[in-house]
């Protein structure tokens, strides 16, 4: 009689993390992590040492000395006794309003484009492939530097406008003035970080308007749920656009009117205008040129990705009654989302980064402030750059992040 029996375990030898296929893809990973963080190890080593016998040690002391240069277009209060860390946190935010204002009107520009590059009419098509040419292959330091001299040389100085009604937008050689908002029963302001160099004040104003807002939206967004509802029920769709209008303009409305909202215009004083919002000439030149510049390559995206959709998709949705520009938004651009979103990611991220061609036009963000000027007076290249590169790294994975998520929600769902 045969007694069957488990094979004896073979015991584990050093010689197995080489031969064996179940421990030899860990071997080496291990070990190429091991040489990574020994070269790592070596390079900031001989940095530290190097560094030393320069006689200077890393310190980011320098952040609370005086700066002691202005910054022209900010978002925070700043006079030129401020710190470094002042001046780093103010041409931050500039960093930051140019890289969302550029993509939100690369994005638009861009399918507007894409979309027309596939018009029928034989012009339009033309001329936007004749735009999307031009743009992409001139480099966009040169369109920056183009645009800042048509927004300055094609302008009129402030004083051709004496005794002249300028209206509520006023545009000049020296900037254009927008009204700005204002309130006459203001909240006040919200202090943070008291005197410190990273002080800063949020309107109350626009807190509520922000918390009134998003309560609109977001009943709005139950009112649309529940007319789904009865549609997916009754196969009839009820007529809800006035209410979801009404929960959002409507409190809106009251809220201001409750704030004593208005608009303040820029006044003639001088040798220049005073009041109002002033956006100078080297921001609209850093915006207009990374959007134009940007769009050009998004309108190749989208125009790829509404190809990449079945031409039977059209043909069905004809057959079905609807008109071609409700073909295009309802049933081929939600469709050519999942192919438009990733290689557009890569495109927010270069406007991002080209935003640090500002300091050819004068205007200070992160580059000029912390990278350009507060380096040359401080002397301190490898705190500076390090910063830098940290700060990009950050906002750069942060609109992956965000851009990531949106995608896995827009994507086609596999049964």
């Amino acid at each position: 009689m045969t007694t069957l029996t488990d094979p004896p375990k073979e015991s584990f030898r050093l010689s197995m993390l080489i031969y064996d296929t179940r421990y030899r893809s860990a071997t080496i990973q291990v070990v190429a992590l091991m040489g990574f963080m020994l070269a790592a190890a070596w390079l900031i080593d001989n940095t530290i040492t190097n560094l030393e016998s320069l006689g200077k040690t890393i310190t980011f002391g320098f952040f609370t000395e005086p700066a002691g240069y202005d910054i022209n277009q900010r978002l925070l209060d700043y006079q030129s006794r401020d710190t470094h860390l002042r001046a780093a946190l103010v041409g931050l935010l500039n960093t930051l309003t140019v890289a969302v204002l550029g993509c939100i009107t690369a994005t638009v520009v861009g399918v507007l484009v894409g979309v027309l590059r596939l018009s029928k009419n034989w012009i339009v098509a033309k001329i936007m492939t004749v735009y999307v040419e031009i743009f992409r292959n001139v480099p966009v330091l040169l369109w920056i530097v183009l645009v800042f001299a048509l927004v300055s040389e094609s302008t009129p100085h402030p004083k051709t406008f004496k005794g002249v009604d300028t209206g509520a937008v006023v545009v000049t050689n020296r900037g254009t003035y927008l009204p700005e908002f204002l309130f006459s029963n203001s909240l006040g302001d919200l202090s943070f970080f008291g005197a410190s160099s990273l002080r800063f004040n949020v309107s109350l104003d626009l807190i509520a308007f922000l918390v009134v807002l998003f309560g609109g939206l977001f009943v709005s967004r139950k009112i649309k749920r529940s007319a789904d509802a009865v549609q997916e029920a009754t196969g009839i769709r009820p007529a809800t656009w006035w209410k979801r209008l009404a929960v959002i303009a409507l409190p809106i409305a009251a809220l201001l009117y409750a704030l004593g909202f208005h608009l303040g215009y820029a006044e003639l004083k001088g040798f220049n205008f005073k009041g109002g919002t002033h956006l100078r000439n080297s921001l609209l030149a850093l915006w207009l040129a990374l959007s134009l510049y940007t769009a050009a390559f998004i309108a190749e995206i989208v125009r790829g990705g509404i190809l990449a959709i079945s031409h039977g998709q059209t043909e069905a949705a004809g057959a079905l009654g609807l008109r071609s520009g409700r073909i295009m938004s309802l049933v081929v651009l939600p469709q050519a989302l999942r192919v438009i979103i990733p290689p557009m990611i890569s495109n927010y991220l270069n406007l991002t980064k080209n935003s640090s061609l500002a300091i050819a036009v004068g205007y200070m963000d992160i580059t000029g402030t912390l990278g350009g000027i507060t380096m040359n007076q401080t002397g301190r290249e490898l705190e500076c750059v390090l910063l830098l590169m940290a700060v990009y790294l950050i906002i750069s994975l942060s609109i992956s992040g965000v851009m990531n998520v949106y995608n896995s929600r827009v994507k086609l769902v596999e049964r």
